[in-house]
């Protein structure tokens, strides 16, 4: 069940101020600070989920992060989804300022400033911090990270800034460090203990794996030139990021016993004792996880003539379908009895898409179109382009659109994902709409840090770790420490949908492998400044002291 109390507290928060604005007014309506706990929750609540537009966000977070990340291919059908081209260019490697997915930057700015402006009011004179402050100060530094993960050089907001004064970008090296050493100022002040009213909000354990994920992609972050960055090279942080993991794994609270597809559906919640950390969504709030609408098929809405499609139940409003599976990314989904391979659209062996029952589990009951069968295919296909000539044009640049064609041909090249189905009810409520929350920190990514920093260590143990992955997933397990490739091969298994996969490449030094035909379509695809966005239009017209990202 939902934590209703969460949203109660967040709604009342939300209803005084835009979650989106830059400029945040920072007048406080108290006079002294308010001591009841209520009165804190209700200040902090705007702050703890200011980012719940942004990170299940096709248009945003989500789909700039799987789109970069070589998971899914943004395909458009004769101009149909196309929408400007934004997310073609992130599968290409090719954002640009005014990209509406790259144009988050000012909302999680937004939301540090709310964090501060409480953080001042709830402060007291002799310095000390209680527990609300230290909430406030770990999701202000999750906020700092996800700007110096996705932009690089990022402004540290560590205060309320006064009228005129100028907003710097510092280096990626010098917020990283300030990141670690607030979360580690603040860790022994934060909750502990796992209950309805701590779920999706800062604990320990959500602290602790932000660090461990830094500690990890420390050389990433602290290289200064992302172009140089060395994935052969020593990492110093390695035994910091064990710690951190071990914290979390000895706390004895979290585990993988919930079925795999089952933490990801609109029924997820409190109670997946996998989640660490995750963004808690309620379809009637209309609060933005519209996922299973774009990773659906295009007409899979219903079967052409107004009767049940995909999901056993017409849906009133259409779907997107244009998250189509990177036909390499598929290659990973191979293993037998991998209850994550229950998650995907179209990899059964005829390629038929079933119905599914509201249980979110296969029937038996194939999905049909006017009459035919829906068949997804593993490759992905785009519509050929002629010249004026009528000859057929060489695949290259030409075909940024990744357009596959708007028919049935085209509407279904690729595997699509369920990963965070909808539920039709909802989806026919409530605007598109549905109820999955949506997890940022896992155990099972826990697990597999501790697994890859033992392995980059030169020691043993990783092979216990990894197979905790697989017992879970109901799959083979591995019979020798697993390597550097297995642990990458495996998170892309575990992680997909859930926007680490970008993270993963280019700490891996992978990121500019030759994906797909995408290289081909555009020659600067390798070009490793696009390992980091570029900085919004928006934001640098606001701040004309700033410098764009490189390549950009």
């Amino acid at each position: 069940m939902k934590n209703k109390l969460l949203y109660i507290g967040a709604s009342i928060a939300f209803m005084f101020c835009s979650c989106t604005d830059l400029d945040v007014d920072i007048k406080s309506e108290y006079t002294q600070i308010p001591g009841n706990p209520i009165a804190q929750e209700g200040l902090a609540a705007e702050c703890f989920f200011a980012h719940r537009n942004v990170m299940a966000n096709y248009y945003k977070y989500n789909g700039l992060m799987s789109f970069a990340g070589g998971e899914q291919v943004a395909v458009s059908f004769d101009g149909d989804y196309y929408d400007g081209g934004y997310s073609q260019r992130a599968t290409l490697h090719a954002s640009a300022p005014d990209d509406n997915n790259v144009d988050w930057f000012a909302d999680m700015m937004s939301g540090i400033t709310k964090c501060n402006k409480v953080i001042q009011t709830l402060s007291t004179d002799d310095g000390e911090i209680s527990q609300a402050v230290a909430q406030l100060r770990a999701v202000r530094a999750f906020f700092h990270w996800t700007l110096v993960d996705a932009y690089g050089d990022t402004p540290l907001l560590d205060h309320l800034y006064d009228d005129g004064e100028e907003i710097t970008r510092s280096p990626r090296k010098e917020v990283t460090e300030w990141i670690v050493s607030e979360l580690n100022t603040v860790m022994d002040k934060l909750p502990t203990t796992l209950a309805a009213n701590t779920y999706g909000k800062p604990t320990r354990w959500m602290a602790q794996a932000l660090l461990a994920k830094i500690y990890l992609n420390w050389n990433v972050y602290t290289c200064g030139d992302i172009t140089t960055y060395d994935e052969n090279a020593a990492n110093p942080k390695l035994g910091d990021c064990i710690a951190a993991c071990d914290d979390i794994i000895n706390s004895g609270l979290f585990d993988l016993s919930d079925d795999y597809k089952a933490k990801f559906l609109p029924t997820n919640g409190s109670h997946i004792k996998d989640f660490i950390y995750a963004v808690p969504h309620t379809a009637e709030n209309k609060d933005g996880m519209v996922l299973g609408r774009f990773h659906t098929w295009r007409r899979g809405q219903n079967d052409g003539n107004g009767g049940a499609g995909l999901y056993n139940a017409a849906l009133t409003n259409s779907v997107g379908g244009c998250s189509a599976m990177n036909p390499d990314f598929a290659e990973l989904f191979n293993l037998p009895g991998d209850r994550r391979n229950d998650c995907l659209y179209g990899n059964d062996e005829d390629g038929v898409v079933y119905q599914y029952g509201s249980n979110y589990e296969k029937t038996d009951i194939p999905t049909t179109y006017k009459g035919e069968d829906v068949k997804l295919t593993k490759s992905i296909t785009l519509k050929a382009l002629t010249n004026d000539a009528g000859a057929e044009i060489a695949m290259g640049p030409a075909y940024d659109h990744l357009d596959c064609g708007a028919n049935m041909t085209g509407w279904t090249q690729g595997w699509r994902t369920n990963k965070f189905m909808l539920n039709p009810t909802e989806y026919n409520l409530y605007g598109r709409n549905t109820g999955n929350d949506y997890p940022i920190f896992r155990f099972a990514d826990v697990l597999l840090m501790k697994a890859e920093a033992l392995v980059r260590s030169g020691k043993g143990g990783a092979m216990d770790l990894f197979n905790k992955i697989r017992q879970c997933a109901k799959t083979v397990e591995i019979a020798a420490e697993p390597t550097l490739q297995d642990i990458l091969d495996e998170r892309g298994r575990e992680f997909f949908d859930e926007g680490w996969r970008r993270n993963d490449l280019i700490r891996f030094g992978q990121y500019e492998k030759n994906s797909w035909i995408l290289s081909t379509i555009n020659p600067d695809f390798a070009n490793k400044n696009k390992r980091i966005f570029p900085v919004p239009t928006g934001v640098m017209n606001s701040n004309t002291n700033w410098k764009q990202n490189p390549s950009y």
